[in-house]
C-alpha cells in the first residue's frame, strides 16, 4: 500500500515543476509567451549544463560524498576546449580531451578523497579555487576566442524559433537514460547506494571503497568536462570567469529531485526534474523582469528549503 509519505517523496519533484510552472502561467504580462512551445525549448536548452552536471552530482550525493568544485570545472574545461579549437583541433579530439579533463579533476578529488580519508566538502572547496586559478592562468585572466566550431550548433540552432530541439537536449536526455540503467541494474550503482547508505556495512560486504569512490568522482568529472563542452557552445568562447556558483543549482536539482545529503538515496528522475526546476524559476524570473539579486534570493531560498526537506525527509526515516 502506497501511503501518502511515499506518494509525496516520488511525486514530490513533479508537484514541485507543477507548481512553478502554474505560479509563472499566472495571468498577467508574461503568460502569453510563457506557456508557448519556443519558450518551453528555451528553458530545456538553458537546462543542459545543469541537468548534465547534476547526472554526475547525483552520483557523487548517492555515495555519500558532495563536490563544490563543478562551476570551476566546467569554467576550466570551457577553457580548455576553446583553447584546442583556436590550435585547429576537430571537434572530436576537442571533445574527448575535454571530458577527460574534467575526468582528471575528478580523479584527483576521488584520490585525495578516498585515498587520504579526508572530508569531501574541504577537498572539493579546494579544488574550486585550483581549478578556477588554472582555468586563468590557461586563457591569461581573459576570453578565449576562436573563429567558429561544429561544436556551436549543440546548444543553439541557427534559428532559435524553429521547431526543433538543439542536440545538447537530445544528448543530455539520452546520458539520463544511461546513468539511470546504471544506478539501478548494475553492481557500481548497487556498490554507490550501499556506500551512501553505510559506508562500514559496505566495506564489510566486500565493496573496495576506496576505489569505488575514485571511479564515482571520476566519472562525474567527465560529466562536468562535457558540461564545460556545452558551456563553451553556449558562450562560442572559453570564459574563466564563468559557472561562478553554478554548482548550488546543481546540488539544489539533486536535492530537489529527492536524494539525500546523508548519502544512499537518489534518483536521476528526480535529479532532472530539479534541474528543470531550477530552469523554469530563472526563466520566469527574468520575463516577469525581476532584477538578478532577487533571482539570486529566490535560488537561495529554494536551496534552503530543498535541504529543509531533506533533513525532514531524514528525520521522518530515522523515526
Amino acid at each position: 500500500m502506497v501511503t501518502l509519505k511515499k506518494f509525496l517523496a516520488k511525486a514530490g519533484p513533479f508537484l514541485g515543476l507543477a507548481l512553478v510552472i502554474t505560479v509563472f502561467a499566472l495571468p498577467g504580462e508574461t503568460r502569453e509567451f510563457f506557456l508557448t512551445y519556443n519558450n518551453f525549448k528555451i528553458i530545456l536548452t538553458q537546462t543542459v549544463i545543469v541537468a548534465i552536471g547534476a547526472l554526475g552530482m547525483t552520483l557523487i550525493i548517492v555515495s555519500g560524498g558532495i563536490d563544490l568544485s563543478v562551476g570551476s570545472s566546467i569554467a576550466l574545461t570551457s577553457v580548455v576546449g576553446a583553447l584546442l579549437i583556436q590550435h585547429g583541433w576537430g571537434p572530436v579530439p576537442v571533445l574527448l580531451a575535454t571530458v577527460a579533463t574534467g575526468g582528471v579533476i575528478g580523479l584527483l578529488n576521488g584520490g585525495l578523497i578516498a585515498g587520504l580519508r579526508m572530508t569531501p566538502f574541504i577537498i572539493t572547496l579546494g579544488m574550486l579555487g585550483i581549478a578556477r586559478g588554472f582555468a586563468k592562468w590557461l586563457a591569461d585572466n581573459q576570453t578565449v576566442n576562436y573563429d567558429t566550431s561544429p561544436l556551436n550548433g549543440w546548444m543553439t540552432t541557427a534559428d532559435p524559433f524553429s521547431r526543433a530541439l538543439p542536440a545538447g537536449v537530445w544528448i543530455a536526455a539520452g546520458l539520463a537514460g544511461l546513468t539511470m540503467i546504471v544506478l539501478r541494474d548494475t553492481i557500481f550503482g548497487r556498490q554507490l547506494f550501499a556506500i551512501g547508505g553505510n559506508e562500514t556495512a559496505a566495506r564489510y560486504s566486500g565493496i573496495r571503497i576506496t576505489r569505488t569512490k575514485v571511479l564515482v568522482y571520476t566519472v562525474a568529472g567527465c560529466f562536468f568536462g562535457l558540461a564545460g563542452i556545452f558551456q563553451l557552445s553556449r558562450l562560442r568562447q572559453g570564459d574563466p570567469t564563468v559557472a561562478v556558483g553554478l554548482e548550488l543549482d546543481i546540488i539544489a536539482a539533486v536535492i530537489i529531485g529527492g536524494a539525500s545529503l546523508n548519502g544512499g538515496v537518489g534518483t536521476v528522475l528526480g535529479s532532472m526534474i530539479g534541474a528543470l526546476i531550477m530552469s523554469v524559476l530563472r526563466n520566469g524570473s527574468q520575463q516577469m523582469g525581476w532584477p538578478t539579486y532577487f533571482q539570486e534570493i529566490i535560488i537561495g531560498l529554494v536551496i534552503i528549503v530543498a535541504v529543509f526537506l531533506d533533513r525532514l525527509r531524514q528525520g521522518k526515516a530515522a523515526a
